[in-house]
């Protein structure tokens, strides 16, 4: 039967998407993209690219339950927004919660 959310455990999900958001993040952008533009092949972009936007996706959909849900402030959310656009970002959000 479906359980209603808590906090905690969108806490939980926000940190850990985040972290995993951050990592797919630095090897689309350290591996893949490099890849593709210094070694001609682009064959890794279309994967890891996909994969990074489907955890953007789910990281956003955590942060709106953030703030709506769990009140984190409107200052907090949007520095989180942030950190998700900067490489290393998101293993600083636990700073924010």
């Amino acid at each position: 039967m479906f359980q209603p959310q808590t906090n905690e455990n969108i806490t939980n999900w926000f940190l850990k998407i985040g972290k995993i958001e951050g990592y797919s993040y630095l090897i689309l952008l350290f591996i893949a993209m490099p890849l593709k533009y210094m070694f001609n092949m682009p064959e890794y972009i279309r994967p890891v690219g996909m994969l990074h936007g489907v955890l953007f996706v789910a990281f956003m959909i955590l942060l709106a339950l953030m703030f709506f849900k769990v009140k984190m402030s409107f200052k907090n959310a949007a520095l989180s927004f942030l950190l998700s656009l900067v490489p290393f970002g998101t293993f600083f959000l636990k700073r924010l919660v």
